[in-house]
């Protein structure tokens, strides 16, 4: 909820706040508002999992990102912004690791639309496998 207030506070009196109405996008319906208290539950498990991979193990790394990525984007809670924020909260998460994450860098819109198209599609290996391509070691020059 932070990263969405941080970025959207300037933009929406709601920002921040869990969305409160049904969306879909694409006639793909996320996650009932009735059902967030479980998708946040599972979600805080994902990542309490990937907490606990060693930072050296890039591929179970990338692969936890991606389940977390695949179920925020289900879980969708917020009426914008869900992908910025998604994308943002990735790069904390690999920050946890010593690794630097960027899903949309401006000079390469080729690794937005592998995004797009594996949030869309719920394709967790191919965002485990954009993910890894798109790591650096922040130690890395």
């Amino acid at each position: 909820m932070g990263i969405h207030k941080y970025l959207f506070q300037d933009v929406y009196t709601w920002a921040g706040k869990v969305r409160i109405v049904e969306i879909s996008k694409a006639g793909k319906q996320f996650l009932p508002t009735s059902a967030f208290d479980t998708g946040f539950a599972y979600v805080d498990k994902l990542i309490g999992e990937y907490r606990k991979i060693d930072k050296k193990d890039l591929p179970a790394i990338a692969r936890k990102l991606a389940e977390i990525l695949d179920n925020i984007n289900y879980l969708h809670p917020f009426r914008e912004g869900n992908g910025r924020v998604q994308r943002e909260f990735l790069r904390v998460l690999a920050r946890e690791k010593s690794m630097i994450l960027n899903l949309n860098p401006p000079d390469n819109s080729k690794i937005y639309k592998q995004y797009m198209r594996g949030t869309i599609e719920g394709d967790v290996g191919q965002l485990t496998d954009l993910i890894l391509t798109c790591f650096k070691n922040k130690f890395d020059n």
